[in-house]
């Protein structure tokens, strides 16, 4: 799907890879895609251990706030 990245970033640390340990590593940070549908409907989308984006239920994250120089270290390294 690879939805286009144009907001502020936002990064959440995956808390339960449960019926999906292919796809998330629980203690792995993701970027959040901006996707409205998704986000109304209590997902996240991310770019999964698969390299493409998928929505997962937001109780599989837990959001953070992180500084502007680790972002910046963090899209870098990408």
């Amino acid at each position: 799907m690879n939805t286009p990245h144009t907001e502020a970033s936002a990064f959440a640390v995956c808390i339960n890879n449960e019926g999906y340990p292919a796809s998330l590593e629980v203690g792995k940070i993701y970027e959040i895609l901006v996707d409205e549908s998704a986000d109304f409907h209590g997902y996240f989308r991310v770019i999964d251990e698969s390299g493409e984006d998928y929505a997962y239920a937001k109780t599989r994250f837990y959001p953070l706030s992180i500084p502007d120089a680790l972002e910046r270290a963090l899209f870098r390294a990408a």
